[in-house]
């Protein structure tokens, strides 16, 4: 059942693993709610993945058409497995510099962090048919609520708690589209938009 908090007339609602038709349907200014699994990913994993170029065999999830996402979570042992305590984005900058060759070696349908990317990410979503979800920053523990169970993990103990891989299961997680695979950026657009305006300052002074 959807949030009646959270959705809007506007709010698509979004199930994983996506295909190509789901990512092309989405437009950046979308509003999302996310249902299925999605794995988690930060530096140290980024980087392995870049570097050793592990097999899709490899790993105990399959990433294709998967979001991952930009977060170190903390994470509670318990008699039955593992507990989110709190997941919120971390930066997702940080990856630009490897980010379109897991999209591009994976399959990976969905990018979810904070902040955007760059032109060479968004270059990769257009050609190969993926998206950038901008999540709540400073709301780690109301997104460990829409997590609903911990599915599985790889690397802890080699990466630790917060870069290791995690696969969660949520339900109605909030995200907005902010770079589309049209093309499209709703950061590059600010951006231009706040040196428009700074040089109009300029001008004046």
């Amino acid at each position: 059942m959807v949030d009646s908090k959270l959705r809007t007339n506007k709010t698509k609602i979004i199930n994983t693993p996506l295909n190509i038709d789901d990512v092309l349907s989405l437009k950046i200014g979308d509003m999302i709610l996310i249902n299925g699994k999605i794995v988690t990913g930060r530096d140290r994993l980024h980087r392995f993945f870049f570097n050793e170029e592990p097999s899709r065999k490899e790993i105990p999830f399959n990433l294709e058409g998967a979001i991952i996402y930009h977060c170190g979570p903390i994470i509670r042992k318990t008699g039955k497995g593992y507990e989110l305590v709190a997941g919120g984005p971390t930066t997702s900058m940080r990856f630009e510099t490897y980010e379109h060759k897991i999209i591009s070696e994976y399959g990976i349908r969905g990018v979810m962090g904070k902040g955007g990317m760059g032109i060479q990410t968004l270059n990769s979503f257009k050609k190969y048919g993926c998206v950038y979800f901008h999540t709540i920053g400073g709301a780690a523990a109301y997104l460990a609520d829409r997590v609903k169970n911990v599915a599985g993990v790889w690397k802890l103990e080699e990466f630790g708690e917060t870069e290791a891989m995690w696969i969660f299961n949520v339900e109605n997680f909030p995200a907005m589209v902010t770079m589309d695979a049209h093309g499209k950026s709703l950061h590059e657009e600010i951006e231009k938009k706040s040196l428009r305006e700074f040089e109009k300052l300029i001008r004046r002074a």
